[in-house]
């Protein structure tokens, strides 16, 4: 369909555009005619073959309202789609479509509202107000407790007469009530839990120490929101732990030996050893540095930047989120509907607790697009050959479908939008003029 339209647009909030087209009467009367002769077409009427019977009376059989109807249903498509494109808009989102007019004769006349890609309008990158990152310092009493980890594995456990202490494995049973109901699935026999922070919850850490064999603790805990327990989760529970027996953990000795076994032969020496260790934790600090300068930098970039994401941006986002919770759920067998039930929630509840953060995650990424935009930022393919080729090196599922995942066009987008947003960070340090962390 080619035909002169008449278009009169205008912005309107969260991105959208407001679109009045107005159609030439003869492109109205020729959708009656196409429309018109299709229905013809199919029309079975008594006394007429197929194709046959008279103009008028198919219309009547038809009627006028789901005559205009079908024509609704055959120009509204094609003007709006030739309407986007002379005016060259792309939308995001199915447009919203009003009829203000429409019989034969007469021009007829729509109201559309589209959504499209928000305009970003970038904060001055050269100068951001960022906050004082300090340089991470590793201690001596980091470094003992890195070195108390890999003696982890090796160290003895030897059953004890004397009360629980931070630190020993407590044989313990467990008893998990919530409304009133114990929580079978949760509950244990005789099961070893060592007293160490992030192995138990912080309110059993804080209630074991100093209990007795045959002794019983009793702790309320709100369960987070997102805990594997549908049951519990976002709940408040009460767990009951009965002490059955207590076991030490005896680290071995640290010397020269042990170095050389903990190193694979790689030091020789206990004090080379540490000095390896030592060095190892500078560079998890270095990089735990980095990415705090790096978060700093995006969030002062985003804080200056303005950008209006579209409603329709946020529900995708939301949609998406759904998805990847069902599937998620569905590995543990479990549903998404009684997933809500058990937490007390609705979906549409749900996506209104969870709209927030889907708003400023997408704020963040049309922020840090609209920069490689502006930088000229975009992976060539032979850079992201070498990028899952060095992926590949850390991953040995990846290792082994190198040549397949190079060929899957999804795969191929996926690492290079990491290697792009690797890029954009990297860029945005060097135009920011990022500070490196002061030292304490």
């Amino acid at each position: 369909m080619v035909a002169e339209l008449a278009v009169v647009t205008e912005p309107l909030p969260k991105s959208q555009v407001g679109m009045t087209i107005e159609v030439p009467a003869e492109l109205v009367d020729a959708t009656y005619e196409r429309v018109l002769n299709r229905l013809a077409s199919r029309a079975k009427i008594e006394g007429f073959r197929p194709g046959r019977a008279p103009r008028q009376l198919i219309e009547a059989r038809i009627g006028p309202a789901a005559l205009r109807e079908e024509v609704v249903e055959a120009i509204v498509p094609e003007v709006l789609q030739q309407a986007m494109r002379d005016e060259s808009i792309d939308p995001i989102d199915n447009p919203d479509v009003e009829v203000l007019e429409l019989e034969r004769g007469r021009p007829a006349r729509l109201k559309a509202t589209i959504t499209v890609m928000p305009q970003v309008t970038l904060g001055d990158v050269s100068n951001l107000a960022l906050p004082d990152t300090p340089a991470v310092e590793v201690t001596d009493q980091m470094l003992e407790r890195r070195l108390d980890d890999v003696r982890e594995p090796l160290a003895e456990v030897t059953p004890v007469e004397r009360e629980v202490r931070t630190g020993d494995v407590a044989v313990i049973d467990v008893e998990v009530e919530a409304d009133g109901q114990v929580v079978e699935s949760e509950s244990r026999k005789a099961m070893e839990a060592e007293l160490k922070e992030g192995v138990l919850l912080p309110e059993l850490l804080a209630a074991l120490p100093g209990t007795f064999v045959d002794e019983q603790r009793e702790v309320t805990v709100k369960f987070p929101d997102d805990y594997s327990e549908p049951k519990l989760a976002a709940r408040e529970g009460t767990i009951r732990v009965t002490v059955r027996g207590i076991k030490e953990k005896v680290l071995p000795e640290l010397n020269d030996e042990l170095a050389k076994q903990l190193s694979g032969g790689k030091h020789e020496t206990l004090e080379a050893y540490r000095e390896a260790i030592r060095s190892d934790l500078e560079e998890a600090a270095k990089a735990m540095s980095r990415m705090a300068r790096e978060q700093a930098l995006v969030k002062a970039l985003v804080d200056s930047s303005q950008v209006e994401v579209p409603d329709a941006l946020v529900e995708k986002e939301l949609a998406t989120q759904l998805e990847s919770m069902e599937r998620s759920l569905g590995r543990q067998g479990l549903r998404l509907d009684r997933y809500f039930e058990y937490v007390g929630k609705t979906v549409p509840q749900w996506a209104a607790d969870e709209r927030p953060d889907a708003e400023a995650r997408l704020k963040v990424d049309l922020v840090l697009d609209e920069f490689a935009k502006r930088e000229r930022i975009e992976p060539s393919d032979e850079e992201v050959d070498r990028y899952i080729d060095e992926q590949a090196v850390k991953d040995e599922e990846l290792s082994g479908r190198i040549p397949e995942v190079k060929k899957s066009q999804t795969a191929r987008r996926y690492f290079e939008s990491r290697l792009r947003r690797l890029k954009v960070l990297d860029r945005l340090a060097e135009v920011g003029g990022v500070r490196e962390p002061a030292k304490p």
